[in-house]
């Protein structure tokens, strides 16, 4: 058991009998309410997602999390695909797993995916990611007096 105070993102947690893994968390302290936390969490049986507040001195139970390190392999039309180094396993994971670091996930590369309860919930993402500029455009002659900022288009695909 773990205070409500406590919890962080990434956490896996027991809610209303079901294992659940918490995607965002806010400490709230209105003036003349008392603290409360507010948290985002996603169902891992349904993929459901449900707003949900807790007391600031309620309990919260929390489930087991399995680290796995895995490889990107590819993408199609089933999901994305990594391998497990060590056994050759493949596992595939559904867009809404990968979140945000699907437009930086390129061939080979190595992130942590942890599972509740023998199901994969979340991946880690490395800090940083090493990816090529395969497009930009031109920058202008004389536009030097200030930093300056063109887009640019990755190998992923993604557009910064």
């Amino acid at each position: 058991m773990a205070a409500a105070n406590d919890l962080r993102r990434g956490m896996a947690i027991k809610y209303n009998g079901n294992a659940a893994i918490v995607l965002e968390v806010h400490h709230r302290t209105p003036g003349n309410l008392r603290a409360f936390v507010q948290a985002i969490i996603r169902y891992i049986n349904t993929g459901k997602s449900a707003d949900v507040r807790f007391g600031s001195t309620d309990k919260v139970e929390l489930v087991d999390i399995e680290r796995k390190q895995l490889e990107f392999s590819y993408k199609d039309h089933n999901g994305y695909h990594f391998m497990d180094p060590e056994t050759y396993d493949t596992v595939t994971l559904q867009e809404n797993l990968i979140g945000e670091g699907r437009d930086y996930l390129v061939e080979n590369l190595s992130v942590q995916v942890l599972y509740a309860e023998g199901k994969p919930v979340q991946i880690e993402m490395p800090a940083s990611v090493n990816l090529k500029v395969v497009e930009s455009a031109e920058g202008l002659r004389g536009d030097t007096a200030s930093n300056v900022t063109k887009p640019a288009k990755l190998e992923t695909g993604k557009t910064i």
